[in-house]
């Protein structure tokens, strides 16, 4: 029902079998509180239920690195790298990085696409996207890249510059949490989970409606001033480090010993 409410609506069945399943549930787990505002706006969900365990980082894979030393590994050249990771369909925003990119300042800019046609208008949006960057003349500045194990995606975030996460929504921004912890700034849309994980200005920038010249006007900024890259970039790590999965599934264990002492629910 989120996504719908973004242009990217599910089936009515599915939608049904989500409220039945919350509906029946002794608790919801949940990334963030946006995502817990959603659930008992939309849902309906009892308040007592939905319980915020945000998901943790694996620092034994995204943890800093050598910019220089991941771009090598990769074969990329000394110019500013864009990076969008995720999957190619229209919820995610390629388009908007790819149309971030053609408005750069920064005419040797290169944005790399981490991610794959997926859903049923994957295919069609990666057509679309492609014919994008044809029209807008960037076409040879965009590299569209198979999706990639952790132990590889983690050179692509100490590669880039800046990392692009336009999505209508985000249930959490897993993206995002990626690439704070490698110390990469973030330029994401100000939606669900990236308003938790992006301190304006701090370890990036937030914008408001996917707003393609902000998107620019921001990223820019930060090619543009390698001081303020920095200070985002030690402040991201910093931030990321809020994040363990040690402390997501100490959270999880709280709320499951208390069903011991709590009415259930009762779903005939």
């Amino acid at each position: 029902r989120v996504k719908g409410m973004h242009g990217d609506a599910e089936s009515r069945e599915r939608e049904a079998i989500e409220a039945s399943i919350i509906g029946c549930s002794d608790a919801v787990f949940v990334s963030c509180e946006e995502e817990r505002r959603q659930f008992r706006n939309v849902y309906g969900a009892s308040p007592g239920t939905v319980e915020v365990i945000t998901p943790g980082v694996d620092r034994a894979f995204f943890s800093p690195g050598s910019r220089a030393g991941a771009r090598s590994a990769l074969g990329l050249g000394d110019y500013p790298v864009l990076l969008f990771v995720g999957r190619i369909q229209p919820l995610k925003g390629v388009d908007v990085a790819i149309e971030t990119l053609a408005r750069l300042p920064q005419r040797d800019a290169r944005l790399l696409v981490v991610g794959g046609a997926s859903g049923r208008d994957g295919e069609s949006e990666l057509t679309r996207v492609l014919a994008l960057a044809d029209q807008l003349g960037v076409s040879a500045r965009v590299q569209f890249i198979e999706p990639q194990p952790h132990h590889l995606l983690s050179s692509y975030y100490r590669a880039a510059d800046v990392v692009l996460v336009p999505s209508r929504s985000e249930s959490f921004g897993l993206v995002a949490l990626e690439a704070s912890a490698c110390g990469t700034p973030v330029v994401a849309t100000a939606v669900g989970g990236l308003l938790s994980l992006v301190d304006e200005g701090v370890n990036g920038f937030l914008v408001p409606g996917r707003d393609v010249e902000t998107f620019a006007r921001r990223t820019a900024e930060i090619l543009a001033n390698p001081l303020l890259a920095a200070r985002m970039s030690d402040a991201a790590v910093a931030r990321s480090e809020r994040y363990s999965w040690r402390q997501a599934a100490q959270r999880m264990r709280r709320v499951v010993s208390e069903f011991a002492v709590r009415d259930l629910v009762s779903c005939s």
